[in-house]
């Protein structure tokens, strides 16, 4: 807030340095966590539950899937699907500018940006800690998901730094991320009634969305966070709906067709590229704008949307929770970029003067919706449509984020009491309108700046990410999977055991091999009973107040 021009210069230095010097690290980290999940999703352990055994999903799959979807990069579809598939058509990395090749090049970009590697990035943090919270006991913080490697100590330095780091990581980008939807919002507001997007306009939006978030958070899980991100999901849909109908429609189903093949083709070597000959010449300044900003940004929000990942999993099991982060928001991302990103593209094409070419990434959705064949008033109910789709994306965002900090600051207790809640959604709404303010004041663009400094946190969250896929993959190794007997026994069998006699070597080695198992907490399922689910007459609440069940848990016991 003092000095924002300062802030924005060094944390722009800063990150340069690091895409530069560490842009491999994110490439091949990135990637990396792909191949873990996905070998981790087809292996046996993709049978463990998020909880114990018999334990059942909280919530249902729409539900699951609505929050899921908008807290992890809704809002980011609706402010790039049409300016960043445009701005690689018209700077490509590679391919001649405005040609058809920088069209598909175009496409495969956004698609690489907004599909299998941002969801890797979260199921690592997310598939850690739900396991290690639901099934092993610990608290709901990243600093359990490191339990195998650092023991006792996630309770000392070392864990209150990771969760710290997660705190302000997550404030940070809310708050910048609410200032930027606010900016957009105020674009649409303008587009439709003329009101010119002043930063008293932003400061006036921003405190509606916080109170919609507010009022969200409040409310709890259950009755505020999914039933909002339902109503935004369906608003969405209706959205994606229109601009397909009332666009090129055939072409569009051709494109979605293109644009999936290309992708899986296309994607192994996009995972390692790094682009040693420097394609047109700005290649390498290119992904360093584009890739690496936007790993280095997955990666900081990880803490963030890997924890609520985890907070609406329970019950679930790993191969479950893996598909249905990993490829059914992918699914959706690529229907809903195709739809308005390949429907801007079609106007660009057709007119290189169109004023696409030049809109900015807020205002580029209703330059699009502006163009569609159909009667004025129907395209001011669309933009109407997604100025509420914006806000509401931003609200459940912003909404989810507060409770992941409550949980955060609260010791990892899955519900935090509601003056806290109000605490943090306020604090959220009070810094982005702080930092608009600032912006405005000194001409600098506050905002932009602390996003880029919040990416910093992306380095040493990629080591820590790291680390936590070798515990969880430690921790599997010692599962144990329970083969069903057969109700009805061989006969050979009884007559066989009923011929041992007691007290035989056999015996005394299966009871003394059975004493470590007890004896180590993460060779044992604890059941926690503040993290189940009581279902009564159809209702779904969360349980306060109660212990776990079991007393072997790294928490309780103190042992390694």
């Amino acid at each position: 807030m003092i000095s924002p021009g300062s802030l924005g210069d060094v944390a722009g230095a800063v990150n340069s340095f690091i895409t530069e010097t560490f842009g491999w690290l994110y490439i091949f980290s990135a990637t990396a966590f792909l191949v873990f999940v996905i070998v981790l999703m087809v292996s046996r352990y993709g049978a463990v539950k998020l909880g114990p055994s018999d334990s059942t999903p909280e919530y249902g799959t729409i539900s699951w899937f609505a929050m899921l979807f908008t807290a992890g990069m809704g809002i980011g579809l609706v402010f790039y699907a049409v300016s960043e598939p445009i701005s690689h058509f018209t700077a490509p990395p590679v391919a001649e500018a405005g040609s058809q090749e920088a069209a598909r090049e175009a496409m495969l970009y956004t698609f690489f940006h907004w599909g299998l590697h941002p969801w890797a990035i979260y199921i690592i943090l997310g598939l850690s800690l739900g396991y290690f919270a639901f099934r092993k006991g610990l608290p709901l913080r990243p600093a359990s998901a490191l339990y195998p490697i650092l023991k006792d100590r996630i309770n000392g330095w070392p864990g209150y730094l990771v969760d710290i780091l997660a705190v302000f990581g997550t404030l940070f980008g809310l708050a910048t991320s609410l200032g930027i939807g606010a900016q957009q919002v105020g674009a649409g507001l303008n587009t439709l009634f003329g009101w010119e997007n002043t930063t008293s306009l932003q400061v006036i939006l921003i405190l509606a969305i916080s109170a919609i978030a507010i009022t969200s958070v409040m409310l709890g899980l259950d009755k505020g966070i999914r039933r909002l991100a339902l109503t935004n999901l369906f608003l969405a849909f209706a959205l994606m709906l229109f601009v397909f109908f009332f666009g090129p429609t055939r072409d569009l189903l051709n494109s979605l067709a293109a644009n999936v093949g290309t992708y899986v083709q296309e994607v192994p070597g996009l995972s390692f590229q790094t682009f040693p000959d420097n394609g047109n010449g700005t290649a390498q300044e290119w992904q360093g704008a584009w890739t690496l900003f936007y790993w280095g940004w997955w990666i900081s929000w990880s803490p963030f949307v890997g924890m609520f990942l985890a907070r609406i999993s329970y019950g679930r099991t790993i191969r479950n929770f893996i598909a249905g982060c990993l490829f059914a928001p992918i699914g959706a991302s690529m229907v809903w970029l195709t739809i308005f990103g390949d429907s801007a593209l079609d106007l660009i094409q057709n007119d290189p003067a169109n004023p696409l070419a030049e809109a900015s990434a807020e205002t580029a959705i209703y330059v699009l919706l502006g163009q569609l064949p159909v009667a004025d008033f129907l395209i001011a109910i669309a933009s109407v449509l997604t100025i509420l789709v914006v806000v509401l994306f931003f609200a459940t965002s912003s909404d989810s984020g507060s409770l992941v900090i409550d949980i955060l600051t609260n010791g990892g207790d899955p519900n935090p009491r509601w003056q806290q809640r109000l605490f943090w959604a306020v604090l959220q709404g009070v810094i982005a309108a702080v930092l608009l303010g600032a912006g405005a004041a000194t001409g600098a663009d506050a905002l932009s700046a602390l996003q880029t400094a919040s990416i910093l946190a992306g380095l040493p969250l990629v080591v820590v990410l790291a680390l936590m896929a070798v515990g969880l993959s430690r921790a599997l190794r010692d599962e144990r999977f329970v083969v069903a007997l057969p109700e009805e026994p061989s006969p050979r069998e009884g007559l066989r055991r009923s011929a041992q006699r007691p007290g035989t070597a056999d015996e005394g080695a299966d009871a003394e091999a059975a004493v470590p198992e007890a004896n180590d907490p993460m060779l044992s399922e604890t059941a926690v009973a503040e993290m189940a689910t009581v279902r009564t007459n159809g209702s779904v609440g969360d349980v306060d107040g109660t212990e776990p069940v079991s007393g072997d848990s790294p928490a309780s016991s103190g042992k390694d």
